[in-house]
């Protein structure tokens, strides 16, 4: 009988921005404590792997003027997780901290921090940054070089580490006639591009041994790096050959660097809409879509993309006339656009002209995110069918109202998984390795590690 593929879920707390509607009056605010903790307690209450907070290292500008708040408009990541830990018990705490504006002694014991306050509950997704905008808001303000974001990555990750490891396991002792004093306990020594470090760890080594290590960037050199070091790579590849694609290469890139393919959990963000019938789900889905892109915000993005101040635009109208600046930096503090803008006009105007849309529904068809969309029956069955074709481990769960957009997937979906076979019942582990099926990183490997999260 072939083993099924266990599905693996996380929660996304979202940040101000086109896939929220802070609008609606069931919103709640981004710096009460009370919305984390109402959607981390909805996570754990459907048994998922982790809560996920991203992270924002300046307010975002657009023509001069603040755009929105996003990511950065809230408490500090780490502060947020730490008092998560005191009202959940088993639900894993992932934060998402910059590795260029930080030093690796210390995101080494803020991390080792958070998982022993937790009980092995910790992880750290790594991101770097190179602009200069970003970088105005610390000393080394766009020192770093866009091509050596991940030097500097790597090195600070290969310190922490070192940090991590610097306290053998049983190191403290009780003496009666001393107290407690460490043996067992070396320093670290580093002399590197980034740092010249000496000296140990300050803490014991934690219950996980390392936090579990997310990773999202996508470009050739965030995937080395994602193959390289990471346990979980969160990942914008939404549709199902998409993500076949994309597993395969990270899979394949593991095992050049001496990994197992599957010692990598691969976790896309998604979106979903729930529906009694699938012409419900399918008109709720344009409601939120509607009211995630208001008139503004389809002018705000049109701005990023045309590069051109576009006071006055009306939306309801067709695309604009003129072609983009592909030179323009009116959106500071934004990823870079992949693409060429002029060829994305381009294709954008034949799309509108096609299916007859105006500005802002084609900013509502080209700006959406990878959505499941149907009744609980079709959403679970494309969850399943993701996870059993390789194109993914499972989902990490973006939903469009906060705090309480997942109640519904929670109430509705989680049993449909369970009753398929491909989720759990319980938590039958502790800390975030467990739940994810990962070896602790001082186990000696095991013969399959697939085997580590199939059911």
């Amino acid at each position: 009988m072939t083993t099924k593929r266990q599905v693996h879920l996380g929660a996304h707390f979202p940040g101000v921005n086109q896939t929220t509607v802070w609008r609606d009056p069931r919103a709640g605010s981004q710096t009460d404590f009370t919305s984390f903790e109402h959607l981390a307690r909805t996570a754990e209450r459907g048994l998922m792997d982790f809560f996920f907070l991203a992270e924002g290292l300046r307010l975002r500008e657009q023509g001069g003027r603040i755009h929105d708040l996003d990511v950065v408009g809230r408490p500090d990541t780490l502060t947020v997780l730490n008092s998560l830990a005191a009202v959940t018990t088993h639900l894993g705490l992932a934060g998402t901290i910059n590795a260029t504006f930080n030093e690796a002694a210390e995101v080494a014991r803020q991390f080792a921090s958070l998982d022993h306050l937790s009980g092995g509950r910790a992880a750290w997704n790594v991101v770097t940054s190179s602009d200069a905008f970003t970088g105005e808001n610390f000393r080394r303000g766009g020192y770093l070089d866009h091509a050596d974001r991940y030097v500097r990555a790597r090195e600070v990750l290969d310190v922490a580490r070192e940090f991590w490891d610097s306290w053998g396991p049983g190191a403290l002792v009780a003496d009666a006639g001393r107290g407690v004093f460490a043996r067992d306990v070396r320093d670290v020594e580093h002399h590197g591009p980034q740092f010249a470090v000496r000296g140990p760890g300050l803490l014991p080594r934690s219950p996980q041994g390392h936090p579990v290590l997310f990773q999202a960037g996508d470009s050739d050199d965030g995937r080395e790096f994602g193959a390289a070091y990471a346990d979980a790579i969160f990942t914008m590849h939404g549709t199902l050959e998409a993500g076949q694609r994309f597993t395969a290469d990270l899979r394949a890139r593991a095992v050049r660097h001496g990994r197992s393919g599957e010692d990598l959990r691969i976790l896309p963000g998604a979106s979903f809409v729930l529906g009694d019938t699938e012409e419900q789900a399918r008109e709720n889905a344009r409601e939120i879509r509607f009211q995630q892109v208001g008139p503004e915000q389809a002018v705000a993005f049109l701005e990023q993309v045309w590069g051109r101040d576009l006071t006055g635009f009306d939306p309801g109208g067709p695309l604009p006339a003129q072609d983009p600046d592909p030179t323009s930096t009116i959106a500071q503090g934004r990823t870079r656009f992949p693409r060429d803008r002029i060829e994305v006009a381009r294709e954008w105007r034949e799309l509108a002209a096609a299916n007859g849309w105006n500005a802002r529904e084609l900013v509502v068809e080209v700006s959406g995110r990878q959505q499941f969309v149907g009744t609980p029956d079709r959403v679970a069955a494309e969850i399943d069918a993701y996870v059993q074709a390789d194109a993914c481990d499972g989902f990490i769960l973006v939903p469009h109202l906060t705090p309480t957009g997942l109640d519904e997937f929670v109430d509705r979906v989680v049993p449909l998984l369970q009753d398929r076979g491909v989720y759990r019942t319980e938590y039958t582990g502790t800390t975030l390795r467990e739940h994810l099926g990962l070896a602790h990183p001082h186990d000696t490997p095991r013969t399959s590690p697939a085997d580590r999260h199939t059911a």
